[in-house]
């Protein structure tokens, strides 16, 4: 089945209409999963529901037809960052009504633990993650495929192509970068005078 989804994807990349046809199905139940599982990180009563949350995620992948799909970790991993945009982007769209009142920045550990955040709190994490992306693209991608994806670490491990030790580092020294962009400035300033 991987075989025959990295060949589709293949063929979708070069132009063949019929292979996206036949590719949509096989994946739909997957991106669905992937949809769930990062709504559960919203806070309840969230306007996107999974469902919505695919079927955006599938016009923006239509979007990106010329991209050269490596196989079908690749796919997925390209479909969790596109529905980690659309949720934040619905966040900000949220956070623009509300003007910003009262959001404090949510500790990595929450984020990690997918519990309900508010619109602030996705667009910390967001800002947070842009900011390591541009210091170290390799670490964004283990949070975004452990945190977003929920892939376990040896799935990380093979959708980057790195060995196993290699995911644990870069995931251990991704959340004390991103625990420290995270924290409330107040507690920085307060650490920063003690020491």
């Amino acid at each position: 089945m991987t075989t025959h989804i990295t060949r589709l994807l293949h063929d979708w990349s070069t132009g063949d209409d019929e292979a996206l046809n036949i590719l949509m199905p096989l994946v739909h139940r997957e991106l669905r999963q992937l949809a769930r599982q990062h709504m559960r990180s919203e806070r309840h009563g969230h306007t996107l529901q999974a469902t919505a949350l695919v079927s955006e995620a599938y016009l923006r992948l239509l979007a990106l037809k010329q991209i050269q799909w490596e196989d079908r970790d690749h796919f997925f991993a390209v479909a969790a960052r596109l529905m980690r945009r659309i949720l934040v982007d619905a966040a900000r769209a949220r956070d623009a009504e509300k003007r910003g009142f009262g959001i404090e920045p949510v500790p990595l550990d929450q984020a990690e633990s997918q519990e309900d955040h508010s619109a602030g709190d996705l667009l910390f994490v967001d800002e947070a993650l842009r900011k390591l992306q541009a210091f170290d693209a390799r670490k964004a991608q283990v949070v975004e495929l452990r945190v977003f994806m929920g892939l376990s670490v040896e799935e990380t491990a093979a959708v980057l192509r790195v060995s196993v030790e290699t995911v644990k580092r870069d995931w251990r020294l991704a959340k004390a970068w991103l625990k420290h962009e995270l924290e409330p400035p107040a507690f920085q300033s307060d650490r920063s005078k003690q020491a």
